[in-house]
């Protein structure tokens, strides 16, 4: 089972944190990786990692997942190289801290461009190669914070760009569930990343963490991985639209 020998995965901001995990994860199952991210020399190393360690072809490509041609050419360079993309795993984001009151409308589209703008370009450009050839693996990471509010820090552009990323989610998977392309959503808690690796870090947000997830610790990169090869698999045929946290129980309480 799960095997994606033959396989075309890309997954956007690989260069670091959830990305690497996710796409060594798809890596070892055999599927070959298109890594998408800005950074070109972080892209280049994990590349050089993956096909070190798996043994299958790794194409990084830098992009852009916020400017519409960025995203078109990947896609092209994809197409060009091989023929067909079949699993998309969006996970590229951004997450400001500020207040409500004293956050800029800059600020605001900020978030909402990396989180869901993104998704949106890449789901369009990579979803035309599916449509191509009827099928396709759309997952999007999400947040648990798409799913409830919090206390410990002011977040609502990110709460309200993964909130809409939820929605989009089902919207796509019943847009194309008659054309062999199933779409999900993972929605991870607190996994310690480049980006949140600080806030994470301090004691005042770990104590704050140890009281509202009831597994009582943080995530390991790893814990994201089965989730998303299920998803990306042929046996995921039938779950389409389906909202799947990874967070430790922070959204069950």
């Amino acid at each position: 089972m799960f095997d994606l020998t033959g396989r075309v995965a890309a997954v956007t901001g690989s260069s670091s944190g959830l990305g690497v995990s996710m796409a060594k994860a798809l890596a070892g199952q055999g599927a070959s990786i298109v890594l998408l991210a800005r950074r070109k020399e972080k892209l280049e190393a994990v590349a050089e990692e993956i096909r070190s360690t798996y043994g299958v072809e790794v194409l990084p490509v830098p992009t852009d997942v916020t400017n519409e041609e960025s995203v078109k050419a990947a896609a092209a360079a994809v197409k060009e190289k091989f023929g067909k993309v079949d699993i998309l795993i969006n996970n590229a984001g951004a997450g400001l801290t500020i207040p409500i009151d004293q956050m800029t409308l800059d600020e605001w589209e900020k978030d909402m461009k990396v989180d869901l703008t993104g998704v949106f370009l890449m789901t369009r450009e990579f979803g035309k190669l599916m449509l191509e050839k009827e099928y396709g693996r759309i997952i999007n990471i999400a947040s648990m914070y798409g799913l409830v509010g919090n206390t410990a820090l002011p977040s609502s552009s990110y709460h309200a760009a993964k909130g809409a990323v939820v929605n989009f989610t089902r919207a796509t998977a019943a847009e194309w569930a008659k054309k062999g392309i199933t779409c999900n959503s993972i929605c991870p808690g607190y996994f310690g990343t480049e980006l949140t690796e600080a806030t994470l870090s301090s004691p005042e947000f770990t104590q704050y963490m140890q009281m509202t997830v009831p597994v009582g610790r943080y995530g390991k990169l790893p814990e994201i991985q089965p989730a998303a090869v299920f998803l990306a698999s042929d046996e995921a045929s039938y779950v389409t639209g389906a909202i799947l946290p990874v967070d430790g129980g922070y959204t069950c309480v």
